[in-house]
């Protein structure tokens, strides 16, 4: 027998319901009268085709009827704020009226309503993330079929990964993640341009949420960033400014209409240079980067370094990336590059993002054999000091860390990358031939 949960509401099955004063925690035995809950798994696909669509009209209206968004009156933040300015980017709202107001008569009329309510349903456009929701006690989910469970009524956890299981993010959801979540791809076609199956649509999608909406989302929720003490306070955030937008506590005035539309303002434009530069500079080097992979084993038999002929483009993110959409076996250890001056520089590949240090388990990136630092005895020399010392003409330094290096010219770039990787093949062979002879 399946039932939803207004029906558990207003069947006899409610006079069964404990309620603790302390904790509203709601508990109902699933085996009483066989109750089961159904659940959708939800994927990225089946939102598009069943959400990210114009809402159906939830009443007669004229043809000339200004469609209501409608979200809490009172103090604005950040999350509503960037949820209406999404919203007014489809072409279905951009004339809408925004309505602020907690009354939930007047949010009944609304074509949309985020962030109050109580509700998430995305099939009627509400998208709140401060209800409490109906959950097992033992799996956490909406839906179990042990032959004795209760439901729990917790607060609500939805994440991007639990509502599309191929997407890695695990902050909970504000609205404005919600709402990015649902019409992120329709927003970003209809400003960009790209068509729905083009893959730089997707690559922009993940890389706005990541780098824009989830602070959004992690703030909103009181989620930290780290664990511990901070060292110092950050007071400029984006969610922040939005809150100096509001009156002060001892403002005469304290309407917040007019600090909402500056804020709905101000948040926007913040989204769309973001989202232009992701476009028009981020999205570019990665086609580069991904164009001297594949021409890696031209460069070196190796298909150990790669050349970037175009200098300052930025190559460590989209590496690591393209290292496992193309299935790069052996690892690119070096990237050569030309500077301002026209000398080239050749760079180890760190072993991770936000880190230079060449380890043998990168951040997501596990090496199968430890990341490479240009020789010992080069490193802090210079010019023709160094050149001397190698034996490669043109070169200019190797930095005291050995990240990085630099020659006149390109091949004399390159053979201080093969000068390297030869050595280190040399390492591993006498290190495997003591080992064996230990043994």
């Amino acid at each position: 027998m399946f039932m939803s949960f207004h029906s558990i509401f207003t069947s006899p099955l409610s006079s069964k319901l404990a309620f603790c004063r302390l904790a509203p925690v709601l508990f109902v035995p699933i085996a009483f009268g066989g109750l089961r809950l159904s659940q959708t798994l939800c994927t990225s696909t089946n939102i598009q085709r069943r959400y990210m669509q114009p809402p159906e009209a939830k009443r007669v209206c004229a043809d000339n009827m200004v469609p209501k968004i409608g979200t809490h009156n009172g103090t604005f933040h950040c999350d509503e704020v960037f949820a209406c300015f999404l919203l007014r980017q489809l072409s279905e709202y951009k004339d809408a009226e925004i309505v602020r107001t907690r009354d939930p008569a007047v949010l009944a009329t609304c074509d949309v309503v985020v962030d109050v309510g109580g509700e998430f349903d995305p099939k009627k456009h509400r998208y709140d993330h401060h209800q409490r929701v109906p959950t097992c006690n033992h799996t956490r989910m909406p839906k179990c079929r042990a032959a004795l469970c209760y439901i729990l009524l917790r607060s609500f956890v939805e994440t991007f990964s639990s509502l599309c299981p191929e997407k890695p993010w695990g902050t909970r959801l504000s609205s404005a993640g919600l709402v990015y979540l649902h019409f992120g791809r329709r927003v970003l076609e209809e400003i960009t341009q790209l068509k729905p199956d083009d893959r730089r649509l997707e690559a922009l999608y993940d890389k706005l949420y990541e780098n824009f909406v989830e602070e959004v989302d992690a703030v909103d929720n009181g989620i930290s960033q780290y664990d511990g003490e901070a060292r110092y306070a950050v007071s400029s955030t984006l969610s922040a400014r939005v809150g100096h937008l509001n009156p002060r506590w001892n403002s005469k005035s304290q309407d917040t209409e007019e600090g909402f539309k500056q804020a709905m303002k101000m948040v926007g434009a913040e989204f769309l240079d973001r989202m232009e530069f992701y476009q028009n500079a981020w999205l570019p080097a990665r086609a580069v980067v991904e164009g001297a992979v594949q021409m890696r084993t031209q460069v070196d038999p190796s298909g150990e370094v790669i050349v970037l002929e175009q200098g300052g483009c930025p190559w460590k993110e989209h590496l690591f990336f393209l290292e496992k959409e193309l299935k790069v076996e052996t690892p690119i250890k070096f990237v050569l590059y030309p500077d301002q001056s026209g000398q080239w520089r050749v760079q180890c590949v760190p072993a991770g993002l936000h880190t230079f240090q060449n380890s043998l388990h990168g951040e997501g990136r596990i090496l199968a054999e430890a990341s490479l630092s240009l020789l010992e005895e080069w490193r802090g020399v210079r010019d023709e000091a160094l050149s001397t010392l190698s034996g490669i003409p043109g070169c200019v330094f190797v930095h005291a860390s050995g990240f990085i290096g630099g020659n006149r010219t390109q091949q004399g770039a390159l053979e201080m990358a093969r000068r390297t990787l030869q050595a280190a093949a040399k390492a591993r062979g006498e290190g495997k031939e003591t080992q064996a002879n230990g043994s």
